[in-house]
């Protein structure tokens, strides 16, 4: 019976688990899009929101607190600069699943997990590329 029995091992010892779960994280927050299986998506977004709530805060105690789960200082510098700010005046939701396909090996349900701005971001990012196309011309 699996009475009281939360969350998902992946068949993995404890300390792979959160290896794979800080990794994943890390990669998220560096890429702001990444693509897992379904069931890891859902186990790292409650994380990834945590930490995203810490980045608001701001102060040292937060940043320590990141630090100790995200031992990447870029990564952390720049949830902390450029993620955080963001979602400022957000209370939560700051990332959204969407389930995309099954993979081709295992048939495992597969999902890309981003946050909710990333199209904003991207045609930001396209729009800064054209301009600087523009002046090479």
């Amino acid at each position: 019976m699996r009475h009281k029995v939360a969350g998902s091992n992946f068949n993995r010892t404890a300390n792979q688990r959160k290896a794979l779960l800080r990794g994943l994280v890390s990669s998220l927050f560096e890429h702001q899009r990444i693509e897992t299986t379904l069931a890891k998506a859902k186990a790292i977004k409650g994380i990834a929101e945590k930490l995203v709530t810490f980045g608001k805060r701001g102060d040292l105690h937060s940043k320590r607190m990141v630090m100790s789960y995200i031992p990447n200082r870029t990564v952390v510098a720049k949830l902390f600069s450029d993620i955080a700010p963001r979602f400022a005046d957000r209370n939560g939701g700051y990332l959204r699943i969407v389930q995309t396909r099954q993979r081709v090996n295992d048939r495992a349900p597969m999902a890309i997990i981003e946050f909710i701005d990333y199209q904003d971001i991207k045609e930001k990012g396209q729009g800064k590329g054209q301009e600087k196309e523009g002046k090479k011309e």
